[in-house]
């Protein structure tokens, strides 16, 4: 803290992991924009957005951390992407058909003792839900897919990029 004004000083290490996050997400924003555009209809704000917070959501402190937490927000966000596919296949959105496909996504992890992935299943099956709901025309199983490979390049900026991130702050 700097004494004569009594605020803190900002450090170079919290302005260069403010640096990294906003690199991650910028760079998965506009891979997964670019990615879903492929796509007509299928909402490429949507891909990049959540291609994005993919990326945020996995970066850590350390590239194991990282590398750990990517694989974490793949299965997870593979299990959320399954059942939604399945339930949009039966039937059209519906929030209480949203509320039981996360549900029957929860039970799965915890009876699977993999408790780690609830919570990257559900928000998949929110995301997922909420897109079909946006229009309802959408392919389920091509929008499930969508979002899980929108994950997948979430995931894959952050470790990419810790990897080539400094030393003093990677690891």
């Amino acid at each position: 803290m700097n004494k004569s004004s009594g605020r803190r000083q900002i450090s170079r290490k919290e302005i260069l992991i403010s640096i990294q996050i906003a690199l991650v997400a910028l760079l998965a924003y506009w891979l997964g924009f670019s990615f879903t555009a492929l796509f007509p209809g299928y909402f490429p704000k949507i891909g990049g957005l959540w291609s994005a917070i993919s990326a945020v959501i996995v970066v850590q402190v350390s590239k194991k951390d990282t590398a750990d937490s990517a694989w974490l927000r793949v299965i997870g966000t593979a299990l959320g992407a399954t059942i939604s596919a399945l339930y949009l296949s039966l039937f059209p959105f519906h929030a209480v058909g949203m509320g039981a496909s996360i549900f029957a996504s929860s039970l799965i992890c915890t009876s699977l003792n993999m408790n780690s992935w609830m919570r990257l299943s559900a928000i998949t099956v929110l995301v997922v839900m909420v897109t079909a709901s946006l229009n309802p025309a959408l392919n389920p199983a091509l929008n499930s897919l969508l979002r899980f490979c929108e994950s997948c390049i979430g995931s894959a900026v952050a470790v990419f990029l810790i990897s080539f991130w400094p030393k003093a702050l990677a690891d």
